[in-house]
């Protein structure tokens, strides 16, 4: 028992220093988003703006462009990170991301319908994106359901059949889009923080903290769902009922964030398996795929603005990180014989 006892607390004890470090190096970061641009700028003089102080010249680029940046940066990666998470742990597979299955696919469609042909802006895109993406996530569901019954694999497959249809609808509309509408769009759909407006902001960081809180009072039944649904029933977990408030929760998230930034390629992909590998196993990384998120969404975004003659979207870095971890694990699970 004196052994168990000390296994568990040596657990805590590094998922705590996990948390605590990404924390720290996410700060970090910010305070490189804020200060570091064309210009920079004295973190004096940054935080000075931030505090209400005018400064010529600083205050603008600070609370007009870095800040919102910044902010949408922060809690959209913080909302893929997290929805990967627990898309990747309750369907039991890495390869259960949200870019993957076709939810981010299904919410960059609707926004693109909506700002090319009808003409929306602002808010009201945002949110009929969002509501597009939870339905996007109910259809997969219910082709993946065959004469009642479910399969993980399937849902997968038919998750990726359904995202290649919307590329290939989003491409189409905007073959027939306006020139002019284009080339904003088309940034957008790479995954950029360039459009992030300040009023975008709030209701931002509204649904991401309500769905953080949801999707934190049900962690301890994230930490029994990996041992099987059978010992899972067997401990007296509604599945049913967990399953259905934490996969809604996380199609919110991915569904308004990405509505927010553009479908950020691979940090829901990567967030979780990162932050396996850092906190271990026998305790949920929820927080630390949502911290893992917002680092990696930050520290592209830094890469992609300085590290290149041409100022990239985040999306593009991200995706270039994504695409050979995705080729491993395909080669991986291959080997292993994985359905």
């Amino acid at each position: 028992m004196t052994e168990l006892n000390y296994g568990f607390k040596k657990r805590i004890l590094r998922w705590r220093l996990v948390v605590f470090f990404l924390f720290v190096l996410a700060l970090i970061l910010i305070a490189c988003e804020l200060c570091f641009g064309s210009v920079s700028y004295p973190i004096g003089d940054v935080i000075k703006v931030l505090f209400g102080e005018t400064i010529d010249g600083v205050s603008y680029a600070v609370n007009n462009v870095r800040l919102p940046r910044m902010m949408g940066a922060v809690f959209s990666g913080f909302a893929f990170g997290m929805a990967g998470y627990v898309f990747q742990t309750l369907l039991h597979n890495p390869l259960a991301s949200p870019d993957v299955i076709g939810i981010s696919a299904g919410t960059s469609t609707a926004a693109v319908f909506f700002i090319l042909v009808m003409g929306f802006r602002g808010s009201i895109v945002s949110v009929l994106a969002m509501i597009f993406g939870i339905i996007t996530a109910l259809v997969i569901y219910r082709l993946s359901v065959i004469k009642g019954h479910f399969t993980y694999g399937r849902m997968i497959l038919i998750g990726i059949g359904i995202s290649a249809l919307l590329r290939a609808v989003t491409s189409y509309l905007l073959a027939k889009a306006a020139e002019y509408d284009v080339g904003t769009t088309m940034q957008w759909l790479s995954g950029s923080l360039n459009g992030v407006q300040m009023e975008d902001v709030p209701a931002l960081i509204i649904v991401v903290g309500v769905i953080t809180l949801i999707l934190v009072s049900l962690t301890r039944h994230m930490e029994i769902i990996p041992l099987g649904d059978n010992f899972a029933v067997a401990l007296g977990l509604n599945t049913g009922f967990t399953y259905s408030v934490m996969i809604i929760g996380a199609v919110i998230l991915v569904s308004f964030a990405t509505s927010v930034t553009g479908p950020i390629a691979s940090v829901a992909f990567l967030s979780g398996p990162i932050a396996s590998s850092l906190a271990g196993k026998g305790k949920s990384c929820l927080i630390p795929a949502g911290f893992v998120g917002t680092v990696l969404t930050l520290g592209a975004d830094l890469v992609a603005f300085h590290a290149f003659p041409v100022h990239y979207p985040v999306g593009v870095v991200t995706g270039i990180l994504g695409a050979p971890y995705m080729l491993y694990l395909l080669i991986r699970m291959n080997r292993r014989g994985v359905n």
